[in-house]
Protein backbone atom coordinates (compact mmCIF):
# COMPACT_ATOMS: atom_id res chain seq x y z
CA UNK A 1 0.00 0.00 0.00
CA UNK A 2 1.17 3.93 -0.93
CA UNK A 3 -1.13 6.38 0.15
CA UNK A 4 0.09 9.62 -0.93
CA UNK A 5 -1.82 12.62 0.38
CA UNK A 6 -2.47 16.31 -0.49
CA UNK A 7 -3.07 17.28 2.81
CA UNK A 8 -1.76 19.62 5.52
CA UNK A 9 0.40 17.17 7.34
CA UNK A 10 -1.32 18.04 10.99
CA UNK A 11 -4.91 17.10 9.48
CA UNK A 12 -3.27 13.64 8.12
CA UNK A 13 -1.92 12.77 11.44
CA UNK A 14 -5.40 13.54 13.01
CA UNK A 15 -6.93 11.02 10.62
CA UNK A 16 -5.02 8.27 11.47
CA UNK A 17 -5.52 5.66 14.37
CA UNK A 18 -3.42 5.50 17.50
CA UNK A 19 -0.34 3.17 17.90
CA UNK A 20 -0.72 2.03 14.06
CA UNK A 21 2.67 3.12 12.70
CA UNK A 22 5.54 1.20 12.66
CA UNK A 23 8.48 4.41 11.44
CA UNK A 24 8.53 7.84 10.56
CA UNK A 25 11.42 9.73 9.17
CA UNK A 26 10.41 13.05 8.14
CA UNK A 27 12.79 15.93 6.26
CA UNK A 28 11.25 18.41 7.77
CA UNK A 29 11.33 22.05 7.32
CA UNK A 30 14.68 23.86 8.51
CA UNK A 31 13.59 27.29 9.64
CA UNK A 32 15.83 28.99 7.09
CA UNK A 33 13.37 31.45 6.39
CA UNK A 34 13.96 31.29 2.64
CA UNK A 35 11.29 30.81 -0.33
CA UNK A 36 12.16 27.97 -2.22
CA UNK A 37 11.48 27.13 -5.40
CA UNK A 38 8.79 24.78 -4.47
CA UNK A 39 7.81 25.58 -0.75
CA UNK A 40 8.07 28.49 1.84
CA UNK A 41 10.44 27.66 4.57
CA UNK A 42 9.81 28.61 8.46
CA UNK A 43 11.04 31.73 9.70
CA UNK A 44 14.04 30.60 12.46
CA UNK A 45 12.21 31.99 15.28
CA UNK A 46 11.82 29.60 18.37
CA UNK A 47 7.84 30.44 19.03
CA UNK A 48 7.49 30.08 15.19
CA UNK A 49 9.33 26.79 15.23
CA UNK A 50 7.05 25.25 18.83
CA UNK A 51 4.22 26.56 17.22
CA UNK A 52 4.43 24.84 13.95
CA UNK A 53 6.31 21.41 15.28
CA UNK A 54 4.70 20.97 19.23
CA UNK A 55 1.23 19.74 17.77
CA UNK A 56 2.50 17.71 15.03
CA UNK A 57 5.33 15.87 16.97
CA UNK A 58 2.51 14.66 19.73
CA UNK A 59 0.91 13.50 16.95
CA UNK A 60 3.68 12.02 15.75
CA UNK A 61 4.46 10.02 19.03
CA UNK A 62 0.50 8.96 19.26
CA UNK A 63 0.37 7.17 15.97
CA UNK A 64 3.77 5.44 16.82
CA UNK A 65 3.31 1.92 17.44
CA UNK A 66 4.99 0.98 21.45
CA UNK A 67 8.02 -0.22 19.43
CA UNK A 68 8.01 2.07 16.57
CA UNK A 69 10.85 5.08 15.97
CA UNK A 70 10.81 8.63 14.73
CA UNK A 71 14.04 9.88 12.32
CA UNK A 72 13.39 14.02 11.62
CA UNK A 73 16.21 15.60 9.83
CA UNK A 74 17.31 18.97 9.82
CA UNK A 75 20.31 21.64 9.88
CA UNK A 76 21.94 23.16 13.08
CA UNK A 77 19.36 26.18 12.73
CA UNK A 78 16.81 24.40 14.46
CA UNK A 79 18.33 21.28 15.96
CA UNK A 80 18.63 22.34 19.87
CA UNK A 81 14.85 23.35 19.84
CA UNK A 82 13.52 19.94 18.24
CA UNK A 83 15.62 18.27 20.30
CA UNK A 84 14.08 19.99 23.32
CA UNK A 85 10.73 19.45 21.81
CA UNK A 86 11.27 15.60 21.27
CA UNK A 87 12.59 15.42 24.98
CA UNK A 88 9.93 17.02 26.27
CA UNK A 89 7.13 14.09 24.13
CA UNK A 90 8.97 11.24 23.61
CA UNK A 91 11.48 11.58 26.82
CA UNK A 92 15.09 11.90 27.32
CA UNK A 93 15.19 8.18 28.21
CA UNK A 94 13.99 7.21 24.47
CA UNK A 95 16.47 9.56 22.45
CA UNK A 96 18.76 7.07 20.47
CA UNK A 97 21.49 8.61 18.36
CA UNK A 98 22.18 12.08 16.80
CA UNK A 99 22.71 10.95 13.40
CA UNK A 100 25.21 13.16 11.45
CA UNK A 101 24.78 12.89 7.87
CA UNK A 102 28.25 14.14 6.29
CA UNK A 103 27.00 15.19 2.63
CA UNK A 104 29.12 16.79 1.43
CA UNK A 105 30.06 20.75 0.53
CA UNK A 106 28.62 21.89 -2.32
CA UNK A 107 27.63 25.48 -2.95
CA UNK A 108 28.82 29.29 -1.99
CA UNK A 109 31.92 29.06 -0.45
CA UNK A 110 31.73 30.78 3.08
CA UNK A 111 34.31 33.50 3.70
CA UNK A 112 34.17 34.02 7.50
CA UNK A 113 32.98 30.51 8.83
CA UNK A 114 33.65 26.81 8.14
CA UNK A 115 31.88 25.08 5.06
CA UNK A 116 28.44 24.03 6.15
CA UNK A 117 28.50 20.11 4.93
CA UNK A 118 26.29 18.06 7.18
CA UNK A 119 22.68 17.64 8.34
CA UNK A 120 21.19 16.25 11.93
CA UNK A 121 19.02 13.26 12.15
CA UNK A 122 17.09 13.05 15.01
CA UNK A 123 16.31 9.60 16.01
CA UNK A 124 14.34 8.82 18.99
CA UNK A 125 11.95 5.58 20.20
CA UNK A 126 8.59 5.27 21.59
CA UNK A 127 8.63 2.44 24.31
CA UNK A 128 10.39 -0.15 23.04
CA UNK A 129 13.36 -0.56 20.79
CA UNK A 130 13.04 -2.52 17.17
CA UNK A 131 16.40 -2.72 15.70
CA UNK A 132 17.63 -4.36 12.47
CA UNK A 133 21.71 -4.45 12.15
CA UNK A 134 22.65 -2.51 8.55
CA UNK A 135 25.89 -2.47 7.06
CA UNK A 136 27.76 -0.35 4.51
CA UNK A 137 31.03 -1.04 2.27
CA UNK A 138 34.39 -0.78 4.15
CA UNK A 139 36.27 2.19 3.32
CA UNK A 140 38.83 1.59 0.40
CA UNK A 141 42.20 1.43 2.16
CA UNK A 142 40.51 -2.19 4.30
CA UNK A 143 39.34 -3.72 1.22
CA UNK A 144 42.02 -3.24 -1.16
CA UNK A 145 44.01 -6.37 0.18
CA UNK A 146 41.21 -8.23 -0.95
CA UNK A 147 42.52 -7.80 -4.59
CA UNK A 148 42.09 -11.41 -5.85
CA UNK A 149 39.27 -13.50 -6.50
CA UNK A 150 38.57 -17.46 -5.95
CA UNK A 151 37.01 -19.85 -8.83
CA UNK A 152 33.21 -18.70 -7.50
CA UNK A 153 34.33 -15.20 -8.01
CA UNK A 154 34.93 -14.15 -3.74
CA UNK A 155 37.37 -11.73 -3.07
CA UNK A 156 40.16 -12.31 -0.65
CA UNK A 157 43.62 -12.07 0.65
CA UNK A 158 46.71 -13.67 0.80
CA UNK A 159 47.29 -13.40 4.25
CA UNK A 160 50.62 -15.08 6.06
CA UNK A 161 50.24 -17.35 8.29
CA UNK A 162 52.50 -19.62 10.46
CA UNK A 163 51.69 -23.55 11.01
CA UNK A 164 52.51 -25.06 13.92
CA UNK A 165 56.26 -26.36 12.72
CA UNK A 166 56.85 -22.41 12.52
CA UNK A 167 57.22 -22.93 8.87
CA UNK A 168 55.35 -20.00 7.22
CA UNK A 169 52.66 -20.38 4.48
CA UNK A 170 49.84 -17.37 2.59
CA UNK A 171 46.64 -18.85 3.51
CA UNK A 172 43.19 -17.33 1.35
CA UNK A 173 41.21 -14.64 4.32
CA UNK A 174 38.09 -13.67 3.42
CA UNK A 175 35.84 -10.13 4.38
CA UNK A 176 34.92 -11.57 7.56
CA UNK A 177 31.23 -10.04 7.37
CA UNK A 178 28.40 -7.26 4.96
CA UNK A 179 30.88 -4.80 5.71
CA UNK A 180 30.95 -2.67 8.97
CA UNK A 181 28.57 -1.79 11.23
CA UNK A 182 27.20 1.27 10.32
CA UNK A 183 27.58 4.11 12.32
CA UNK A 184 25.96 7.48 13.27
CA UNK A 185 28.41 9.62 11.34
CA UNK A 186 27.41 8.86 7.57
CA UNK A 187 29.70 9.65 5.36
CA UNK A 188 29.45 6.87 2.35
CA UNK A 189 26.66 8.99 0.57
CA UNK A 190 26.76 12.42 -0.50
CA UNK A 191 24.57 14.28 -1.39
CA UNK A 192 23.55 14.74 -5.75
CA UNK A 193 25.82 16.18 -8.15
CA UNK A 194 24.65 17.94 -10.89
CA UNK A 195 24.22 15.65 -13.33
CA UNK A 196 23.02 12.46 -10.99
CA UNK A 197 20.27 10.70 -13.14
CA UNK A 198 18.76 10.85 -9.65
CA UNK A 199 17.67 14.73 -9.83
CA UNK A 200 13.93 15.17 -9.93
CA UNK A 201 14.03 18.66 -10.09
CA UNK A 202 12.54 19.57 -6.74
CA UNK A 203 14.25 21.21 -3.53
CA UNK A 204 16.57 19.49 -1.16
CA UNK A 205 15.70 16.23 -2.68
CA UNK A 206 17.81 13.93 -0.74
CA UNK A 207 19.11 10.53 -1.11
CA UNK A 208 17.36 7.30 -2.29
CA UNK A 209 20.14 5.50 -0.35
CA UNK A 210 20.52 7.33 2.47
CA UNK A 211 16.55 6.80 3.17
CA UNK A 212 16.98 3.10 2.53
CA UNK A 213 19.54 2.84 5.59
CA UNK A 214 17.13 4.34 7.96
CA UNK A 215 14.20 2.02 6.68
CA UNK A 216 16.28 -1.22 6.54
CA UNK A 217 17.46 -0.53 10.37
CA UNK A 218 14.11 0.05 11.41
CA UNK A 219 11.51 -1.53 10.12
CA UNK A 220 10.56 -5.03 7.97
CA UNK A 221 8.79 -5.26 4.95
CA UNK A 222 5.32 -4.96 5.57
CA UNK A 223 5.22 -2.61 8.52
CA UNK A 224 3.73 0.90 7.50
CA UNK A 225 6.53 3.90 7.66
CA UNK A 226 5.12 7.39 7.45
CA UNK A 227 6.49 11.08 6.20
CA UNK A 228 5.02 13.84 6.59
CA UNK A 229 6.93 16.24 5.15
CA UNK A 230 6.74 14.24 1.54
CA UNK A 231 8.61 16.74 -0.65
CA UNK A 232 9.76 14.53 -3.65
CA UNK A 233 8.58 11.67 -1.81
CA UNK A 234 12.24 9.90 -2.22
CA UNK A 235 10.36 7.72 1.02
CA UNK A 236 7.34 6.62 -0.75
CA UNK A 237 9.84 5.41 -3.49
CA UNK A 238 11.89 3.62 -0.98
CA UNK A 239 9.32 2.01 0.45
CA UNK A 240 7.76 0.31 -2.80
CA UNK A 241 11.05 -0.76 -3.32
CA UNK A 242 11.70 -2.67 -0.27
CA UNK A 243 8.22 -3.86 0.58
CA UNK A 244 6.59 -1.42 3.24
CA UNK A 245 3.49 -0.11 2.79
CA UNK A 246 3.78 3.86 3.07
CA UNK A 247 1.29 6.89 4.29
CA UNK A 248 2.50 10.75 3.21
CA UNK A 249 1.67 13.54 2.22
CA UNK A 250 2.49 17.44 1.07
CA UNK A 251 0.76 20.79 1.20
CA UNK A 252 2.65 20.90 -2.86
CA UNK A 253 0.29 19.60 -6.00
CA UNK A 254 4.10 19.24 -7.60
CA UNK A 255 4.83 17.22 -4.66
CA UNK A 256 2.52 14.66 -4.60
CA UNK A 257 2.32 14.35 -8.61
CA UNK A 258 6.10 13.72 -8.41
CA UNK A 259 5.35 11.14 -5.62
CA UNK A 260 2.67 9.56 -7.02
CA UNK A 261 4.68 9.38 -10.61
CA UNK A 262 7.59 7.51 -8.88
CA UNK A 263 5.86 4.93 -6.75
CA UNK A 264 3.13 4.16 -10.00
CA UNK A 265 3.28 0.40 -10.71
Amino acid sequence: MIDIRLSDNLELMNEIESNTVDLIYCDILYGTGRKFKDYQDLRPKREVIEKHYIPRIKEMHRILKDTGSIYLQMDTRINHWIRCILDDIFGYDNFLNEIIWDKGFRGTEQKTTYQKSHDHILYYKKHHLFWNDVFCDYADKKMSRYNKTDDEGKKYALIKRKRTDDSIYYGKCYPKNKGKKADDVIRDIKTFASTSNERLGYDTQKPKALIERIIKASSNEGDLVADFYGGSFTTAEVCKDLNRNFIGCDISEKAVSIGLERTKY
